[in-house]
């Protein structure tokens, strides 16, 4: 298996975060997980099985790339309850 933080396979959305004020754009699978487990930015604790789920489903999609479109969904649910999008 790949490395997932290194997956360029594309997601089947792009999601453009402001964080600190700054624009964050997210397109792959790589760069979207290397987001979501820096903790950085956000305290993911209060999601805690959203967050999970996401990872899991991005390290998946890095292995199959027809599993992006569950990845992005995955994703887009914890966004949107985190109120990042």
């Amino acid at each position: 298996m790949p490395d997932p933080y290194a997956c360029e396979t594309p997601l089947t959305a792009t999601f453009t975060i402001r964080i600190d004020g700054h624009s964050l754009v997210l397109r792959h699978v790589g760069e979207t997980l290397r987001f979501i487990t820096d903790k950085r930015f956000i305290e993911w604790m209060e999601f805690y099985g959203m967050h999970k789920d996401a990872i899991e489903a991005l390290e998946a999609a890095a292995g199959n790339a027809m599993l992006s479109r569950q990845a992005t969904n995955a994703v887009r649910l914890l966004f949107s309850r985190a109120g990042l999008i």
